[in-house]
């Protein structure tokens, strides 16, 4: 089997392709990543460098020659270069900065100045604007002027002396209107607007419940900052929806993605949530001994044990992922926990009963077959089934009840994962498994 080309076969300027760079990217050192980028053409460099992750571009530039890192810095749009910026130790942003022309630097500052995950930080300060006793053809031929310094032609944003926002005007609009009308004549005043302090998800869910593609940030004062346009939100989306699906899984969220997040880094952000997971399912081990003398007598009772609990966990791990993706898209709030409760209640229960006639299904057929499980086998049967009734409705309750705990107490409903979930009903399963024991087999098995 012939041996698979490496890297280093890939840097060789007649052969290097964007695609390859792209292919082996993960696997490349910072100077690797440099040493084949430099070997790009010009337009497929300008591609591929604009395609990268924040994170990615600045560690690019800074393995970049000093002479290199200007002209692809220029390239980005403010809000990406302070990303960029942002991204880099503090030490060695101002080596980043001062690449930058005057006004850039200084709108690249203002920015850098809002948290990461405010709509502040993923704002542009380039926008179409306005003013409100332009006619028509002024405001098209002023827009000509600017056309190349604007971070979207979508809409175009009708500011006051103050630079306070009076309304909006699509360009659509703007084509079509006669020559001779005033900017105000065709603007709308009903403008969609965010702070500069909302969130970055709800920045989301606002673009998408109102169709747009692009939002004003405006301060307390009503004075436009900047704006927030659809390609900046499918960022926010993916970064969004990864951090939750790490959450979900028990884990810390990555900082970085997979093959940049070094070994010790990757332990660190797991290794907490495994521990905290470990000393819970202690208390499952505690349980189990607190039902050894059960165990002793009915031996059998000990093969149905990881149906439960599994069951109950389940059952809960499917009713936090569905409250935590609800409560991400604005369909579930912390009002409603007693219309969830209420309808999880009701699942938990139908749910409960399917798995139970499954089970009860399961232990007589096996019975008939094979008789295992002796003369009490139909005790054992209901034993079994109730219990799944039980655990399953109480797993239910748990997972889609706790992501409503945590958000009330400001943490994240993500961190409601899976496996913690899970752990949760474990000694409640046991308890509920061994009690129905009790009550169906004493005087028989036990």
């Amino acid at each position: 089997m012939a041996d698979e080309p490496t890297s280093s076969a890939l840097f060789e300027p007649a052969s290097l392709s964007a695609d390859q760079l792209r292919e082996i990217w993960p696997t490349l050192s910072p100077e690797e990543r440099a040493e084949g980028f430099q070997l790009l053409d010009r337009p497929e460099a300008e591609d591929f460098f604009l395609h990268l992750s924040a994170h990615d571009e600045a560690d690019l530039l800074l393995a970049l020659p000093s002479g290199g890192r200007r002209l692809w810095l220029r390239l980005l749009a403010p809000d990406d270069a302070a990303d960029v910026v942002q991204e880099t130790s503090p030490e060695r942003r101002p080596e980043l900065l001062d690449l930058l022309d005057g006004p850039t630097r200084r709108e690249v500052l203002a920015l850098a100045a809002y948290a990461e995950d405010e709509a502040g930080g993923l704002m542009s300060p380039r926008f179409a604007r306005l003013r409100p006793d332009m006619t028509v053809d002024v405001a098209l031929a002023y827009l000509r002027r600017q056309v190349d310094h604007l971070e979207t032609i979508y809409y175009t944003y009708v500011l006051d002396h103050e630079q306070r926002l009076l309304g909006v005007v699509a360009f659509r609009e703007l084509f079509a209107a006669p020559g001779d009308r005033l900017v105000r004549e065709i603007m709308r005043t009903d403008v969609v607007t965010v702070s500069d302090d909302m969130d970055q998800e709800a920045v989301a869910q606002v673009m998408a419940h109102h169709d747009l593609l692009a939002v004003p940030v405006v301060d307390a004062e009503g004075r436009i900052q900047g704006i927030v346009t659809v390609d900046d939100i499918v960022d926010v989306v993916q970064e969004e929806a990864t951090e939750d699906i790490q959450k979900l899984g028990g884990m810390e969220a990555l900082d970085f993605p997979y093959f940049d997040t070094g070994l010790f880094g990757m332990v660190k952000k797991r290794a907490g949530w495994l521990a905290a997971l470990f000393l819970g399912e202690m208390l499952t081990a505690s349980a189990m001994s607190h039902y050894e003398a059960e165990i002793a007598s009915a031996v059998v009772l000990a093969l149905f044990i990881p149906l439960i609990i599994s069951s109950g966990g389940n059952s809960g791990s499917q009713a936090t992922t569905l409250i935590i993706r609800a409560m991400a898209l604005g369909e579930v709030r912390l009002r409603d926990w007693w219309r969830v409760a209420r309808r999880e209640l009701l699942s938990g229960l139908a749910l409960g009963a399917i798995l139970a006639a499954i089970g009860l299904v399961r232990v007589m057929a096996w019975q008939a077959v094979f008789g295992d499980y002796g003369a009490h086998a139909a005790r054992l049967a209901l034993t079994v089934g109730c219990s799944l009734v039980g655990v399953v409705t109480l797993g239910t309750l748990i997972g889609s009840m706790l992501p409503f705990l945590l958000r009330r107490l400001g943490a994240d409903p993500a961190s409601a994962s899976a496996p913690f979930v899970a752990t949760l009903v474990d000694v409640s399963g046991l308890v509920i498994y061994f009690s129905a024991a009790k009550v169906f087999l004493t005087g028989s098995l036990l």
